[in-house]
């Protein structure tokens, strides 16, 4: 008997109860598009649609546990990393990826909140630059985190082509900078490719606060292309396409009272089997 595999994503994020970002996103993102998604969690907010309330800390310990068990029985062909709020979680789960085979990673570096809320600690992102960004096959920062990321303010197209130049000497191998918090009809975002090329994606700007998870959304998007075998530069082109429409079909549906979610599910695809050799 043919025995197959499911392209399988590893996210390791933090929680959002109330559906729309975080795991919660990524193991949506990854099911639509066909993956079989496990998961890691880094931390614990206490957050809805109209913004974080609280953080609670899981054990770095139980992190590493978490990845170990994991990575020793399933395999994943894509790793999603998302929320990393302190200097120890960024340590241990560096540390504890060195241990296994090389797999492609997405960093997400999750800074600020849709709402505005600063998510990480001022000491994180030394560890960020220095340990996890030469890992990372790709990071995702919108405009907030690039900001943040080459200590300027980005706030034009201009800006971020400036940003990513800045951000690449931290040591990237490509950035996706992300233009969603453009104030223009049109958003425009560029991706910073290994050979120091930009490529642009534009899109419509869309009159919606339904947005709410779009960053960890757009990232394990990027990462379930990856594992189902497309290069770095089509999972990126795919993944903005995804997220497009999965704001486009989210509009007109109120969930919540803030900032509300994507519509995942816009075009749900069968979990892919790909035949074991």
């Amino acid at each position: 008997m043919k025995k197959y595999k499911y392209p399988s994503v590893l996210t390791i994020a933090g929680f959002d109860g109330s559906g729309g970002a975080g795991i919660q996103a990524d193991i949506k993102t990854a099911s639509a598009l066909g993956c079989f998604s496990t998961s890691v969690l880094t931390a614990l907010p206490v957050q809805n649609t109209q913004g974080v309330r609280k953080i609670y800390p899981i054990p770095v310990e139980a992190v590493a546990d978490q990845i170990k068990a994991i990575l020793d029985d399933i395999v994943p062909d894509a790793i999603k990393i998302g929320m990393v709020h302190t200097p120890q979680l960024v340590e241990t789960i560096v540390s504890t990826l060195a241990t296994y085979p090389k797999i492609p990673i997405v960093f997400d570096p999750v800074m600020v909140a849709t709402s505005g809320h600063r998510l990480i600690e001022e000491e994180t992102i030394t560890a960020l630059t220095t340990l996890l960004f030469p890992i990372a096959d790709v990071i995702t920062p919108n405009m907030d985190e690039a900001s943040i990321l080459a200590d300027m303010k980005v706030e034009t197209l201009e800006d971020l082509y400036t940003a990513g130049k800045k951000i690449k000497k931290l040591g990237c191998k490509t950035i996706l900078l992300k233009g969603g918090h453009q104030e223009t009809s049109t958003i425009t975002s560029l991706f910073y490719d290994e050979h120091e090329n930009f490529h642009s994606f534009e899109t419509i700007k869309f009159n919606t606060n339904n947005t709410h998870g779009s960053g960890c959304t757009l990232s394990s998007a990027i990462a379930a292309y990856i594992a189902q075998g497309k290069s770095l530069y089509e999972a990126v082109s795919l993944g903005q396409q995804y997220i497009y429409q999965a704001i486009e079909n989210g509009i007109d549906v109120q969930t919540g009272h803030g900032n509300g979610p994507l519509n995942h599910f816009f075009n749900p695809q069968k979990l892919i089997k790909n035949e074991m050799v």
